[in-house]
């Protein structure tokens, strides 16, 4: 793929995961067109070189941007682009109207808190900041591998944002909104899907992980881009439900 030349990427640190640097950048690449619905990505071989890493790296990569729906894998053919957006995860198969009316009403506060919250927190973090962020971030990834719905770690990332956020009425805020900030713990277990879930914890933790490294760099709108992203997302989706039919 002769375009690769015209590929910008960054090379790989190995202070985290590299098969997410490369997910992560890969699906930059596609999200702004750069590498258009139905071409292929370039060879493993290629990605190996563009990076810097070895096959499993890039392999594992790959196999994040299938699990958001980006792109599919053929023998003999390569890795096409499927789609310029991931596809979106629903944790529920259905919520009533009333309970996704209070979700999208905690979602349009914390659009502007959270957002906030993250930009003064990449500017005024200190090192027990970034270790209690990191933390955090690292039990949700655990949870949701143990196949819980990580709704208490989910929270404590996006509160100890708030607290390095270092403004005391940010927090006093957000402590009044406490796990209901949370979409999901408005739901109750005839609504979740079990199957779906797994998925949509995994997008957010990579969001989440995107918010922190903007945070840790000290870099405050990437911080606030990342987290509006994130949380534009997620109102997105249950904004669907809406829509839908509810049984």
């Amino acid at each position: 793929m002769e375009q690769t030349q015209a590929f910008s990427v960054q090379r790989i640190s190995m202070q985290e995961s590299l098969s997410r640097q490369i997910a992560r950048q890969l699906e930059a690449l596609i999200t702004e067109g750069k590498i258009p619905v139905g071409d292929k990505l370039p060879t493993e071989s290629k990605l190996c070189d563009m990076f810097g890493v070895s096959r499993t790296a890039v392999r594992e990569a790959i196999a994040h941007l299938k699990s958001m729906g980006l792109v599919e894998t053929r023998r003999g053919i390569g890795t096409r682009v499927l789609r310029s957006a991931p596809a979106s995860a629903f944790p529920a198969r259905r919520i009533s109207a009333t309970t996704v009316e209070d979700i999208l009403h905690v979602l349009e506060l914390r659009l502007a808190l959270d957002s906030q919250a993250a930009a003064l927190a990449a500017e005024r973090r200190s090192d027990a900041d970034i270790e209690a962020l990191t933390r955090a971030h690292e039990a949700l990834v655990a949870a949701s591998r143990e196949g819980g719905q990580a709704r208490q770690e989910d929270y404590r990332f996006h509160r100890a944002i708030v607290e390095a956020s270092h403004n005391p009425f940010f927090v006093t805020l957000y402590d009044q909104l406490h796990e209901g900030a949370i979409p999901r713990t408005k739901l109750v277990a005839v609504e979740l899907d079990p199957a779906a879930m797994t998925h949509y914890l995994e997008r957010v933790a990579r969001e989440h992980a995107d918010v922190l490294e903007a945070i840790v760099a000290g870099q405050p709108a990437a911080a606030r881009d990342a987290m509006l992203r994130h949380l534009q997302r997620a109102y997105d989706n249950y904004a669907v439900y809406l829509d839908r039919p509810r049984g």
